[in-house]
């Protein structure tokens, strides 16, 4: 079993300008989510392009997501319901699969690119939210637009999801859990053990190469 987060590119970690009457605070609000998807996609785009080897370009750019990306808010989201229903335990263990599910799927997008190069768009506020707008130009394909989402209301930015071709990250996750918990029962533990499977598979396969 494979689930979305491991099949799009999670490069896709890597929104339209406030403007007219909008409040002050948004302004900044805007302005810092702008400058932090900024700071962030040049460094994750700096080792990407690095000759590093693809173990050492892991290395390197799991400390520099767990510092951006909000992991475990996602990983929450993603499970919906079934976070509630599971124990704490289940919760904890589903956490850790996920950190690694999310190392692995970068990992593997990683050894895609060379010559890779970005820019901001716009940025427009979505509740609670700001979406910033990204372009990724990648060699010998069509430029790649994307959503940042950012949340700032635990004091330091964070992405929270990636938009891509339309579809949320987060959100197309979470259907997928859900339908699989779904079929089997309710039984989150069942998930746990597919997420697990798709590891060990993972690194089975990379030992291989």
């Amino acid at each position: 079993m494979t689930f979305s987060a491991s099949r799009r590119g999670v490069l896709g970690f890597l929104a339209v300008a406030s403007i007219g009457l909008a409040p002050v605070s948004a302004a900044w609000a805007a302005q810092d989510a702008r400058t932090f998807i900024q700071s962030f996609g040049e460094q994750l785009v700096a080792i990407v392009n690095s000759p590093l080897s693809l173990a050492d370009k892991k290395e390197k750019i799991m400390p520099l997501v767990s510092r951006n990306v909000d992991i475990d808010g996602i990983g929450r989201y993603c499970l919906g319901r079934f976070w509630k229903t599971a124990t704490p335990e289940q919760q904890q263990h589903y956490l850790v699969l996920f950190h690694q599910i999310l190392a692995n799927a970068i990992a593997d997008k990683l050894g895609d690119y060379r010559g890779v190069s970005f820019t901001i768009g716009n940025v427009t506020r979505v509740g609670d939210d700001d979406s910033v707008e990204a372009t990724l130009m990648r060699p010998q394909q069509p430029p790649a637009a994307m959503q940042w989402v950012v949340n700032s209301s635990t004091g330091s930015p964070k992405v929270v999801d990636v938009i891509g071709e339309g579809a949320s990250l987060r959100l197309t996750q979470r259907n997928d859990y859900s339908s699989f918990i779904a079929r089997n029962g309710g039984d989150v533990e069942a998930l746990l053990r597919a997420l697990q499977k798709q590891i060990d598979h993972h690194n089975a396969a990379s030992a291989q190469q």
